[in-house]
C-alpha cells in the first residue's frame, strides 16, 4: 500500500483553512449583536423589507446577515480550491487563502455598516483575488494532470 505524504508546507494550507472557522465565528458575533439591536426574534432569518426600509437597525441586521450568508455560500468552493491546490502549490494556495480570509473580514466590516456599497471596497477586491486565484490554480492543476494522463 502506498503512503500518502502531504507537501512540506501544507501546514500553511491547514492554517488558512482553519481561518474559515474563525471568520465564521466573527460573523456570527456580528449578526447576533445586530439581531439583538434590531429586535429580530428567532427563527426569523431577515427583517422584512417593509420594516428594514423604515428601521435602520433592521436594515443593518439584514446587511450583517447577508454578509454572513454570502460567505457561507462560498466556503465550500473556497475550501476545495484551497485544500486541492495546496497539494501541489501549498505556499501559493495558502497565500490566496489568506487573501480570501482578509478580504472576507473587510467585506463583512464594510457590509455590516448598513451601507451595502461598502462591501465592495477593498474587502470585495481582496477576497476576489484569493477566490478566483484558487479557482484558476485548482483548474490549472486539474487540467494539467488530466492532460498528462491522456498523453
Amino acid at each position: 500500500m502506498a503512503a500518502f505524504v502531504l507537501p512540506t508546507n501544507y501546514a500553511f494550507v491547514a492554517l488558512a483553512a482553519s481561518g474559515a472557522l474563525w471568520l465564521n465565528l466573527f460573523q456570527i458575533t456580528i449578526v447576533s449583536k445586530a439581531r439583538k439591536e434590531a429586535g429580530v426574534k428567532y427563527p426569523v432569518y431577515m427583517a422584512e423589507n417593509s420594516i428594514a426600509e423604515k428601521d435602520p437597525k433592521a436594515h443593518r441586521f439584514n446587511c450583517c446577515q447577508r454578509a454572513h450568508a454570502n460567505t457561507l455560500e462560498s466556503v465550500p468552493t473556497f475550501l476545495f480550491g484551497l485544500l486541492f491546490s495546496g497539494l501541489y502549490y501549498p505556499r501559493a494556495a495558502a497565500t490566496l487563502g489568506a487573501f480570501w480570509l482578509v478580504g472576507r473580514f473587510l467585506y463583512t466590516l464594510g457590509y455590516s455598516t448598513g451601507l451595502p456599497e461598502r462591501r465592495n471596497t477593498s474587502g470585495g477586491i481582496i477576497h476576489n483575488i484569493g477566490y478566483f486565484g484558487l479557482g484558476l490554480l485548482s483548474t490549472y492543476i486539474a487540467a494539467s494532470k488530466s492532460l498528462a494522463l491522456v498523453l
